[in-house]
């Protein structure tokens, strides 16, 4: 009986009763998982579209028809001369022409393992990385003047549908975090509701006697945050070996330099998933006071 009556004086509205620390932190940690991976994915995918679209806007592809034709002035081939340009750029470097062994590797899928026996006048291809901005339509100018036809490809189309991609799974990973904030206070919400009915005969009593509304709301926001935030902490630790994992799949998208999983998710998201407790605390504190203070006005 000793050890009863400072628990009773210290919860007289019974709210361990009332608030069970055991279904409302379990679904609070179930949902800060889902937020802690969907705020990985927006971060994530934000970092390695970065990376994405630098490469992608760095690539040049040039195509050169009938390589071994001699150019208008005559001195040089096509392909030579081409090579020539490139090479001189200094916007442009790492200038090389696929060899034979790589176009058939390149075209087997489509043409077959051996594309010579098809007999078609294929053209040189030559790859090239920007270095510097520069005008791919000038580059193209000059290039066609020495050998009419040649193509010249940049990666900037990629560059935007890399970008139009992340801007999308962005956009979803923000839906789910907002659909989750609206569940966790959903879940709080009933959860308050169901302790007040449970309690109601002793808060009808303490409210008669004039206890106040903010007090009576305040204790019960007390005890949802201390839920919500445990809940949430908990989840959030369990989502780190499933983060960890993650990356160690998206490894070879995150370049040569990756090595460490852990050590290759994003820094923004070592600083975001601590507020992931912090922000549940604040959605179950705001949200009981509000279902309190609601409830509590339709007393007598």
């Amino acid at each position: 009986m000793m050890a009863e009556g400072p628990r009773r004086a210290g919860d007289f509205l019974g709210l361990r009763a009332a608030l069970a620390d055991r279904l409302l932190p379990v679904l609070v940690a179930a949902m800060s998982f889902l937020a802690a991976l969907a705020l990985a994915g927006t971060l994530a995918s934000a970092e390695l579209a970065a990376q994405w679209q630098g490469d992608a806007a760095a690539a040049l592809t040039i195509q050169v028809p009938q390589p071994q034709a001699t150019t208008a002035s005559g001195q040089d081939t096509r392909l030579d001369a081409v090579l020539a340009v490139l090479r001189a750029n200094p916007a442009v470097a790492d200038t090389h022409q696929l060899s034979q062994a790589e176009m058939t590797r390149l075209l087997s899928p489509w043409l077959g393992a051996d594309v010579t026996t098809l007999g078609l006048p294929l053209p040189a291809v030559i790859t090239a990385r920007w270095v510097r901005p520069a005008d791919p339509a000038a580059l193209a100018q000059t290039l066609r003047q020495l050998s009419p036809g040649t193509l010249v490809q940049s990666g900037a189309i990629w560059a935007g549908r890399v970008a139009a991609l992340t801007a999308s799974l962005q956009a979803c990973a923000a839906a789910v975090l907002i659909i989750v904030a609206l569940v966790a206070a959903a879940v709080v919400a009933v959860a308050t509701r169901a302790g007040l009915a449970q309690r109601r005969e002793t808060i009808t009593i303490v409210h008669g006697l004039g206890a106040l509304d903010s007090d009576i709301a305040g204790r019960f926001a007390a005890r949802a945050t201390l839920l919500t935030f445990s809940g949430a902490a908990i989840g959030t630790l369990l989502a780190l070996p499933v983060l960890a994992w993650l990356a160690l799949l998206a490894t070879p998208f995150a370049g040569p330099g990756a090595r460490h999983a852990m050590f290759i998710l994003p820094a923004a998201l070592w600083l975001a998933l601590p507020a992931l407790p912090a922000a549940a605390a604040a959605i179950g504190w705001s949200t009981t006071q509000l279902t309190v203070r609601r409830w509590l006005k339709g007393l007598p």
